[in-house]
């Protein structure tokens, strides 16, 4: 079957980002295994905040009948496109994972094993007190053996106000844009823009204004929420030496370089 040739008129957005920037099945793995390498078994119910159209939740619970799930975002679009899309994949299983529109600050239906904030939503919380605030409400929801785990990015090149682009497979570029950065506040303005093989470009399809938390900042506000221990995953380096290789290794220090990935893991 030949590929679907996509234009800036002819795509949709959210399909665009499930695209180029999230990996569902990599990210569950790596849940699983800082759980099971923490506590001793796998974890079973999941807690995606921010989850915008539940991929990650819905892959969690397609993992098999035992494993359960929870999304939230206060946004219907993306939302609806998880429950048309991709909760049918789930078939009879598809009551295992509830995609609610409510607040990332509201309580789960039942305590997660494992809370998850990817692709850096968490930073929507400016301010301190906001962030701590939600890692106190993270605690008291969780099991009582449970993670949370946020993801980040850093190293020099994360300040700089500059484009990156990345080819993607599907047939379009995506381009990531970090237009500002103030280091009296750490007020951080991003935005992702799609280019296509015709000429055609969409700009501005997702606007962020973040904090940019580093990774002893994010450290101290889960230890004054009150979460027992706090550990970091860093990726490794990929054989060109210049992008990440997708394994993340536990690191007190991390690496000094660039540009990193890592996910900041908080034990109850």
């Amino acid at each position: 079957m030949a590929r679907r040739r996509l234009t800036a008129r002819s795509a949709n957005l959210l399909e665009l980002y499930e695209l180029s920037v999230q990996a569902p099945e990599a990210e569950v793995d790596f849940l699983r295994r800082a759980y099971r390498e923490h506590r001793g078994r796998l974890p079973r119910h999941l807690r995606e905040d921010f989850c915008g159209t539940g991929l990650v939740a819905v892959e969690w619970a397609a993992r098999g009948r035992r494993y359960t799930a929870e999304g939230f975002d206060i946004d219907p679009v993306p939302l609806r496109r998880g429950r048309t899309r991709h909760l049918p994949r789930l078939g009879e299983g598809a009551g295992r994972c509830v995609l609610h529109r409510k607040d990332a600050r509201e309580p789960s239906d039942r305590p997660p094993d494992v809370r998850c904030a990817l692709n850096y939503s968490y930073r929507v919380f400016r301010r301190r007190d906001e962030l701590l605030a939600y890692a106190r409400g993270a605690l008291r929801d969780l099991a009582p053996e449970g993670i949370l785990v946020l993801d980040t990015h850093g190293g020099s090149e994360s300040y700089l106000e500059h484009e990156e682009e990345r080819e993607v497979e599907a047939g379009f570029t995506y381009v990531w844009e970090q237009r500002e950065y103030h280091p009296a506040t750490g007020g951080y303005r991003c935005a992702i823009h799609f280019r296509f093989p015709d000429g055609s470009e969409i700009r501005d399809a997702f606007v962020y204004d973040w904090r940019f938390w580093t990774v002893p900042e994010l450290a101290d506000v889960l230890r004054d929420a009150g979460f027992r221990r706090v550990v970091s995953y860093w990726e490794g380096t990929a054989e060109d030496g210049e992008t990440g290789n997708g394994v993340f290794t536990m690191d007190e220090r991390g690496e000094n370089c660039l540009a990193w990935n890592a996910y900041v893991v908080a034990l109850k």
